[in-house]
């Protein structure tokens, strides 16, 4: 047999794996230590101006929030008292549930309470929806005026400007 060499040990180095103990900075955890090493030298710090605030996003956000508080344009119509009324008054008549007049109709019950309540966004299909199956005219919310309008002489005299578009040539 012949005589082979084996090694008889391993030659395997010390490894740390994650934190190193060597050449770590230790860093303060109180507050006390944060001064005593701002003092010392050890930690400096430096101001950022606008760190942690995008004000170009924010800037305008309260001017746009107190001009929607301010105008009263953005009010939603809510249906009237008499429709509500005649709503539940025709129901009742018929004896449906709001359940059966909203499967009826092909809507959710929901919307059929909000009616009844007056809190629903008044919308022409639903209420031709339930004067079908109610066999019954309801109250239709009216338009609000809008104003008289200025009449086409009117308007003519106040910018001075003639009807017809621009003057003839000569």
């Amino acid at each position: 047999m012949p005589n082979i060499a084996h090694p008889t040990g391993q030659d395997w180095g010390v490894v740390n794996v994650g934190r190193a103990s060597s050449g770590r900075v230790a860093v303060p955890k109180t507050a006390a230590g944060i001064t005593l090493a701002k003092a010392t030298g050890a930690i400096t710090t430096e101001r950022r101006f606008g760190a942690g605030a995008n004000a170009s996003a924010h800037s305008g956000a309260g001017i746009n929030a107190r001009k929607i508080e301010e105008s009263d344009e953005l009010k939603h119509d809510k249906v009237d008292k008499s429709l509500s009324k005649a709503i539940m008054q025709a129901r009742t008549a018929k004896k449906m549930t709001q359940k059966e007049l909203a499967t009826a109709m092909n809507e959710k019950p929901q919307v059929v309470a909000e009616y009844e309540s007056g809190k629903a966004i008044p919308n022409g299909a639903i209420i031709a929806k339930m004067e079908r199956v109610l066999k019954c005219k309801l109250p239709r919310p009216g338009k609000k005026p809008a104003g008289p309008k200025p009449s086409a002489a009117a308007t003519a005299a106040k910018t001075g400007t003639v009807r017809g578009g621009p003057p003839k040539r000569r």
